[in-house]
């Protein structure tokens, strides 16, 4: 099938996305603090709303990706260009700030499910570290001359949502205990730092590396 990308590049972009998938930030911090503080299936709407919003970047992605394909290969090796120094910062990010998660089980009015899932889908939209994240991750995975990148750019955002569920779920499911493992192995957190920003550092290397020969 053509729009299934070869097995290395889903090799690497899964090892990415797990990576990216454990790593604490906005929407885990929601996650874990509504099913801490409503219960689970408060939880997983919020987590539902998140992916849901996933799914909106991709798709918008895909498009502008798309179009500036078709309209200007240049402009989008200059895309891919501003991606690789964009995953350099994220990784030094990650090194010299550490992860942001800091849920609080706060007590209040049950909220609704619908609620909670807007919440998910407005802390994954608004988020432009997300946007831009999407806007020069998943350009790297595909060359600008391949006639079926469109179609490989909605595989690689639908295999982000697929691989993201099996490692976000257990963290709902288990937060009492997830939340308390975090706050009290500080080493663990800064483990998945590293991680993040070593796997990112790599991509962004293999990008300049790439486009230099």
């Amino acid at each position: 099938m053509s729009f299934i990308p070869d097995t290395a590049t889903l090799i690497q972009f899964a090892i990415a996305t797990v990576i990216l998938a454990i790593t604490p930030g906005p929407d885990m911090t929601l996650f874990v603090s509504r099913t801490l503080s409503q219960g689970r299936a408060t939880g997983f709407a919020s987590m539902a709303g998140a992916l849901c919003g996933t799914l909106i970047h991709t798709t918008l992605v895909v498009v502008g990706v798309s179009a500036l394909i078709v309209a200007s290969p240049m402009a989008f090796f200059v895309l891919k260009i501003f991606g690789a120094g964009y995953l350099v910062f994220l990784a030094w990010q990650a090194i010299a700030k550490g992860s942001a998660f800091s849920p609080e089980k706060k007590t209040g009015p049950q909220i609704s499910l619908l609620r909670s899932w807007a919440a998910g889908l407005g802390v994954n939209l608004l988020n432009p570290k997300i946007i831009l994240f999407f806007m020069t991750f998943l350009p790297q995975f595909v060359s600008a001359h391949d006639p079926h990148a469109q179609g490989k750019l909605f595989f690689l955002g639908a295999m982000f949502i697929v691989l993201s569920i099996p490692v976000t779920a257990p963290m709902v499911l288990a937060a009492e205990k997830f939340s308390a493992a975090m706050k009290a192995s500080p080493r663990v957190t800064r483990v998945v730092d590293y991680l993040f920003a070593g796997v990112f550092s790599a991509f962004a290397l293999k990008i300049l590396t790439a486009q230099a020969k």
